[in-house]
This record gives C-alpha cells, structure tokens and sequence, in this order.
C-alpha cells in the first residue's frame, strides 16, 4: 500500500521551505512509525561529540537507523521536532544543516524547543519524529 504524502506551505504563511522544513503535512493511509527522542549517543558507547552541529550529525545518523529499523526512509518523515539545549538562531543554524541533508528533497513539519538540559550534561540535541510508511 503506497502513503500519499502531501506538503503543504500556504503563500500566507513563512516560507517554510527556504528554512527546512514544511508548514502543513498530510498523509493516508499508512503505517505510522514513532521514533523516540534520538540523541548524539551510539551503540559503542562513545561520548556525544563537543558542540551542537557535531551532535546533530550523530543525532541524524541514530535517526537514519531508527527509521529504517522499522522499514521506514527519511522521506516517509512527516514530523521532527527537535530538542536543543540553549537555543539561538546561531545554535538552530549549526544544528539544522544535517538534517536538511538528511532528508534531501521532502521536507517534514518541523518544530525546534529550546530547552535548558537533556537527559545527560553532555547532551546538547535531540530529535523525535514521526514516518508513515
């Protein structure tokens, strides 16, 4: 069964696109896929990399896997939302380039928090998304 994605960024509201992600994003029918927050740690236990654009590319990575764990591309994204410790428009745009590269051409609604810790003091990015497939 193939899911009909559409992406929807109405003329009045922000241009979505031109920052990474899609106002509106519908879907049917489908399998829904619900990642848990995804955070700069891997399997081998290594410590989460300095800074906030290193983690977000782990972060990306762990996302990449997740999803296709469950059968699931980047492309079937329909919603991230992002965790960032001490957000700043400096900080969303260290942290944005690597899931921009992660999902290509779609674009998924995208909502960024800025908080003030994660699970660990040396977490600094986390994502949780939601596929259909």
């Amino acid at each position: 069964m193939a899911t009909d994605l559409r992406r929807i960024d109405p003329p009045t509201l922000p241009d979505a696109a031109s920052q990474g992600y899609a106002q509106v994003v519908t879907c049917a029918p489908g399998r829904m896929v619900f990642v848990s927050g995804q955070v700069a740690m891997d399997a081998e236990g290594s410590p989460a990399p300095a800074g906030h654009g290193a983690q977000a590319e782990r972060v990306a990575r762990n996302l990449r896997i997740a999803l296709e764990a469950a059968g699931a591309t980047p492309a079937d994204v329909v919603s991230l939302r992002a965790f960032v410790v001490g957000l700043t428009p400096e900080r969303l745009a260290e942290v944005m380039p690597p899931f921009a590269a992660l999902f290509g051409g779609p674009l998924p609604a995208v909502t960024g928090v800025g908080i003030e810790a994660l699970a660990a003091p040396d977490l600094l990015v986390e994502v949780e998304a939601i596929a259909v497939v």
